[in-house]
């Protein structure tokens, strides 16, 4: 108790009980007394019981204010836990008046604890190894993020065509194609994100893409054992990017947060209707050709519009995610395609089909520095129409990939992101690989 009674109005009752202890002492000691002096006496004895009933009352004040502190301390250990080299703070839940104060300085076995009212912030999604296009996390305001990125993919397939007609089951009379097509595709992007407010941020991407690709094949109509290689590549930009996202609610606690997303593809990137294809049927010289480009595209050749919606569920220690989108493709008029010798050969109206995507997965934190996400993408490509009608051989394609990523924070404000996904059907990528460094500013 004698810490409390080193200041303010305790300490001055304190003195002046005891200054009157000392003389009602002093009073008992001295001769009898006159009726005055007994009199002024009873009176210092009535003000000395009134003085010790104020002082049991503060004592039990003071009771009551340690055992309110100790409360306080207790609290404080559960809200928060201590970082060493930094001061703590209060959660606001656990603030009282007498927390707004400083606290007691006496206590020197306690390093000084800093309270008062948290800046309020707006809840943010939880952060997760991005697996697909779209980060799981929002840029905050007034934040700049770069990311440099590398994606490797690989795809293999064989083609067998049978041209011609059977007489019997076992005997064919005409031609066999069969094609066994190797290619690969290294796409550098530079990524910029940048955050207008805590729940929406605007992204651009610039893309270079190097793509090689190999037919292993034989000739058509001739008549050999031997097969021949053919191999193209093409190398430029991309198709740019830009996209923005919102982030639709609140979340927290109980509640999934939901982004909503809306992304833009241009066509910068070199044209597959530009490129030099080997002809079929209108090319002098060369009858039958391969229907092969001689230059590989880096672009699509259409613009496109995608809105999606992502939802993050914290489900602690995992966090749950997903999302769906859609793509729409603008269709093209008058499209020709460049074929050997300079000329044109008239497509018509071109529209490739819409891509419905939707994907799930769930994220784990290892540590503080790092976290292990794995999903599953699935994508469903519809047919492409030439002048409103389905191009012959053109059906329905179905993709999806097994994805696994690995996130680990370098620093405050440079993470690396490693994703490894594997084709689950026929038409998907064998093998891709994703390297992303995102950079805070």
């Amino acid at each position: 108790m004698n810490r409390y009674l080193h200041n303010g109005p305790l300490a001055f009752l304190a003195c002046s009980a005891l200054a009157m202890t000392a003389t009602a002492s002093h009073a008992q000691g001295v001769p009898a007394p006159s009726d005055d002096a007994g009199a002024r006496i009873e009176q210092l004895q009535q003000q000395l019981t009134e003085q010790a009933h104020q002082i049991e009352t503060l004592r039990q004040a003071v009771a009551d204010q340690e055992a309110r502190q100790r409360e306080l301390q207790r609290a404080l250990g559960q809200e928060s836990r201590p970082v060493a080299g930094r001061a703590e703070r209060v959660a606001p839940s656990a603030q009282t008046p007498q927390t707004q104060d400083t606290v007691s300085a006496s206590d020197t076995s306690q390093r000084a604890v800093r309270v008062g009212t948290a800046p309020s912030q707006e809840p943010r999604p939880p952060a997760v190894a991005p697996l697909f296009d779209q980060p799981g996390i929002l840029t905050p305001k007034s934040k700049f993020v770069l990311e440099p990125s590398v994606q490797y993919s690989y795809s293999s397939s064989n083609r067998v065509a049978l041209v011609g007609y059977t007489i019997i089951p076992a005997l064919l009379i005409g031609l066999v194609d069969v094609r066994e097509v190797k290619r690969n595709t290294l796409t550098g992007a530079l990524t910029g994100r940048y955050g207008l407010t805590n729940r929406l941020e605007l992204e651009a991407k610039l893309p270079y893409v190097y793509r090689s690709d190999s037919t292993i094949s034989r000739e058509i109509a001739i008549g050999t054992a031997t097969d021949s290689v053919y191999s193209t590549s093409g190398k430029a930009l991309g198709d740019v990017e830009l996209a923005a996202r919102y982030q639709l609610n609140e979340g927290g606690g109980n509640k999934p947060y939901f982004i909503g997303s809306m992304r833009f593809k241009s066509r910068t990137g070199k044209d597959p209707f530009d490129v030099v294809t080997d002809c079929v049927t209108r090319c002098v010289g060369n009858t039958t050709g391969t229907g092969l480009s001689l230059d590989l595209p880096t672009g699509s050749g259409f613009y496109s519009l995608q809105p999606g919606l992502t939802w993050l569920f914290p489900s602690d220690p995992a966090v749950f995610f997903g999302g769906i989108s859609y793509t729409y493709n603008f269709k093209r008029s008058d499209v020709s395609r460049l074929v050997l010798n300079g000329e044109r050969e008239f497509l018509g109206t071109v529209e490739p089909g819409g891509v419905f995507g939707i994907n799930f997965g769930m994220g784990l934190a290892l540590n503080e520095k790092s976290s292990f996400s794995m999903g599953v993408d699935l994508n469903s490509i519809a047919r492409t129409r030439q002048d409103g009608v389905p191009v012959p051989g053109s059906v329905r394609t179905q993709l999806a990939s097994l994805l696994l990523g690995y996130s680990y924070r370098y620093s405050d404000k440079t993470t690396l992101s490693v994703t490894v996904g594997a084709g689950l059907t026929r038409d998907t990528p064998d093998l891709t690989v994703n390297l992303r460094i995102p950079m805070s500013f």
